[in-house]
């Protein structure tokens, strides 16, 4: 078994432990930061926690679930999964890639540059050869800089970005990342989080890849589009394509009814009026920033109020409301004004029990909702902490709203931000706020009624079987 500093791909190569792919082969491709910058892991910490956690999937003692927090379904890895990684194949870009940093005394460098190159090229294709996709993210300090590097540093790297969103933007039919945090935690990625960092805002250490990476993203992009178009499912064809320019950070230019009509494929502005689908015309229309097609839809009776159905997988849940989805996918501020407009309900409520005003990420969608009157309950407090900055907490609480308060069975917004914070790059920036402004640093979150119970019964079956897989 490997232990200490990871082989380069000359040094492995030359031991003849190097694969080459076959159709058969079961590829589990780890996506990584490095540690330094001749070396990705030069203490080996990172490929034990990667050996150590592998083994845990394997034997069943470590189990891989969505996030607590965004928990909508059972999804975990099956028996016939974990066998396969037993008989798996690493890809790890140190493995597979030369890399000039480990060129061989005597090797021609032009040589070792042209075939790293032409590999980075090749990135997209060993993704999609590959069959699970390990983000590998411990808690750990970059060499050189002394930086934490964890999940949202990983997040903010712009190669990173690449990998991931070649995975998750791929026509194939699981494109589930799993996050591995610890030797002993994984989870399914949380669906908003790729969403929320664009390939074209990624960290990059060498600029000049930011080019080539935002070519390869608006590549990706079109060819799910295509996919979709051609084999559906259509809900996500017209989430993709209404959702193109914010993942590509394009300008904007609204639709004409005809051409919004053709692409969303309605055959009448009637019909898309009538669409009671999760992903209707008014969803369309929301999510890309098309405000003129949301009148002529209200002209037409299409409900600004319709509940969202069958999108978890894309981060939308349930009873959650285009309102809602507007301000949680960052839709510029008119976009909720002209949906209130037209009579969104600012109050409306999820089956969370979350209004609104809890998904607001900016200072001007929270102003929006301030001046058409929209509640302000203590947890929209938490929701704008989970994600929303110390700015746009700053406007709700100039409005007055108490940053201690809580309702029955909800947390504050010192709870919310540790919740979110492993992948919330401005969490320690928003707890010192909020600490700033007081809030109760040992505030607890008191449970009653039936959730109360099931916490209550959760503990004493803790108590009798432990951690049972």
């Amino acid at each position: 078994m490997m232990t200490g500093p990871p082989e380069s791909h000359g040094a492995l190569k030359e031991k003849d432990l190097l694969h080459e792919w076959y159709p058969e082969m079961f590829v589990i491709f780890v996506s990584h930061q490095w540690l330094s910058s001749v070396h990705p892991d030069p203490s080996g910490h990172q490929v034990q926690v990667l050996q150590q956690a592998l083994r845990g999937i394997i034997d069943g003692t470590m189990q891989v679930h969505e996030s607590l927090i965004a928990r909508s379904d059972d999804k975990n890895l099956s028996a016939k999964t974990r066998e396969c990684i037993a008989d798996g194949f690493i890809f790890f870009d140190w493995f597979a890639i030369p890399q000039i940093t480990a060129r061989k005394h005597g090797v021609n460098e032009e040589t070792t540059k042209s075939d790293a190159a032409l590999a980075v090229q090749s990135i997209p294709a060993y993704v999609e050869l590959s069959n699970l996709f390990i983000a590998l993210v411990p808690e750990l300090t970059h060499k050189d800089s002394s930086e934490p590097v964890n999940y949202s540093s990983w997040l903010s790297r712009g190669w990173c970005r690449a990998e991931l969103w070649c995975r998750l933007l791929s026509n194939k039919f699981d494109t589930s990342v799993v996050v591995v945090y610890t030797p002993t935690e994984a989870e399914f990625m949380f669906p908003l989080d790729w969403q929320h960092n664009s390939i074209v805002e990624g960290n990059f250490t060498v600029e000049a890849d930011r080019a080539e990476v935002v070519r390869l993203g608006q590549i990706v992009v079109e060819s799910k589009i295509r996919h979709l178009q051609q084999f559906g499912p259509l809900s996500h064809y017209r989430f993709y394509l209404a959702l193109r320019p914010k993942l590509l950070q394009q300008e904007r230019s609204e639709r004409n009814p005809e051409s919004f009509l053709r692409q969303f494929r309605y055959d009448s502005l009637e019909t898309a009026a009538r669409d009671s689908s999760g992903m209707n015309a008014v969803m369309c229309a929301t999510l890309s920033g098309d405000r003129a097609v949301l009148r002529l839809l209200a002209e037409h009776r299409a409900s600004m109020n319709h509940s969202l159905k069958d999108m978890s997988d894309l981060g939308y849940y349930d009873t959650q409301t285009p309102l809602m989805a507007a301000a949680k996918s960052q839709q510029d501020a008119s976009v909720l004004a002209t949906l209130i407009q037209l009579r969104a309900d600012v109050n409306a409520r999820a089956r969370t029990g979350l209004v609104a005003m809890s998904f607001c990420r900016t200072p001007e969608q929270v102003k929006v909702m301030v001046e058409h009157r929209a509640d302000m309950p203590p947890s929209s407090l938490s929701g704008i902490a989970s994600f929303g900055g110390p700015e746009t907490m700053k406007v709700l609480l100039s409005c007055r709203c108490d940053i201690n308060q809580t309702e029955e069975n909800r947390y504050g917004p010192l709870h919310a931000t540790t919740l979110f914070s492993r992948g919330n790059c401005r969490a320690v920036e928003t707890a010192k706020f909020l600490l700033a402004q007081h809030a109760d640093v040992n505030a607890r979150t008191v449970l009653s009624g039936s959730l109360a119970l099931w916490c209550r019964a959760a503990r004493a079956k803790l108590a009798v079987v432990g951690f049972e897989n």
